[in-house]
């Protein structure tokens, strides 16, 4: 019989759950033994293999973060930890492992797998900075950033202030990116277009000309500092300018139905890798236009925005 581990690696991200769900119950629908390994590449280090059944992933499907628990594994990064794990997977017979994370855990997977071990990815990071495709939870960040700017951009009206609002993406700007265009920012920082302050400024200044009542800024973390950037912003325009970092509270939560679905498609699509011997990929593409990348491909690859969102978000916020 077929064996197949899985686990999540580094910063969770929602749809994780319905990832391991779908990949467990299409396993067990090829009879195929499933074991669920906890707290990533650290706890396969540590031999935490615990076998999977369909009770094992019900009512999960709607859960925020991860069951199986994740981490973030240095000792896996050596050759002396990725031995580790291989043996304990051998001891278990299990030739195959499903890593559910971002570039990080994606690159431990493909180390991995020239030991001999079959390792089909699955991308799920927030920050969506995987090339070739969407991953799991980058829709559910967007809509918790929008739920904040909407909220934010009430009491900024009401006060007539600017807001600066901080979201996650500290290499990657596509939080910033599509939750500004979607939230109707003024202006959004990303790490990978040099910011132009005095754009800035006399963006904001004409808006105040024309009677708008407040303004936002959208800022991918690590761009600017904050802070500093308020207050520059504050001197220059002389109008009243707060921050709001929104923090992790973009990872959790319920996942959408996008994200849901996507999870599902990639989990079905992993496990069909493994029945069909295709070995050491990644699984790519957005709901059921699954395609299959080589995971070599995909580690050294750096994705970059799409500047015609950032120039779309330039002329409606003119």
């Amino acid at each position: 019989m077929e064996k197949v581990a899985l686990l999540t690696s580094g910063g969770d991200a929602s749809g994780m759950n319905a990832a391991i769900r779908a990949v467990v119950r299409t396993a067990l629908y090829h009879n195929m033994e499933v074991y669920g390994v906890n707290q990533g590449f650290e706890g396969l280090m540590a031999g935490k293999l615990l076998p999977m059944t369909r009770g094992s992933v019900a009512d999960i499907i709607h859960r925020g973060g991860t069951i199986l628990q994740t981490s973030r594994s240095k000792p896996f990064m050596t050759d002396e930890g990725r031995k580790i794990g291989l043996d304990r997977l051998a001891a278990a017979g299990i030739n195959n492992l499903v890593v559910i994370g971002g570039n990080g855990s994606l690159t431990g997977g493909f180390e991995f797998s020239k030991l001999g071990v079959n390792v089909i990815g699955i991308p799920a990071t927030i920050d969506n900075d995987i090339v070739l495709t969407q991953s799991i939870g980058f829709d559910t960040a967007v809509n918790t950033a929008l739920e904040a700017i909407n909220r934010i951009r009430d009491t900024a009206t009401s006060h007539g202030r600017i807001f600066i609002i901080e979201v996650m993406g500290r290499h990657c700007g596509e939080i910033a990116m599509a939750a500004g265009v979607a939230g109707g920012a003024e202006s959004i920082l990303i790490p990978e277009i040099e910011t132009d302050f005095e754009q800035l400024i006399e963006k904001t200044n004409q808006g105040t000309l024309r009677g708008k009542l407040h303004s936002i800024i959208i800022v991918a973390e690590g761009v600017y500092p904050v802070m500093e950037l308020a207050k520059q912003v504050q001197e220059r325009t002389g109008r009243d300018t707060r921050v709001s970092i929104l923090g992790h509270m973009q990872r959790g939560g319920t996942p959408t139905a996008v994200d849901r679905i996507l999870a599902s498609c990639m989990g079905r699509a992993a496990v069909d890798c493994i029945v069909e011997g295709t070995r050491n990929v990644m699984v790519a593409g957005y709901w059921d236009k699954i395609q299959k990348i080589p995971l070599a491909q995909i580690i050294n690859a750096k994705r970059m925005p799409e500047l015609s969102m950032f120039e779309l978000a330039r002329i409606l916020s003119i």
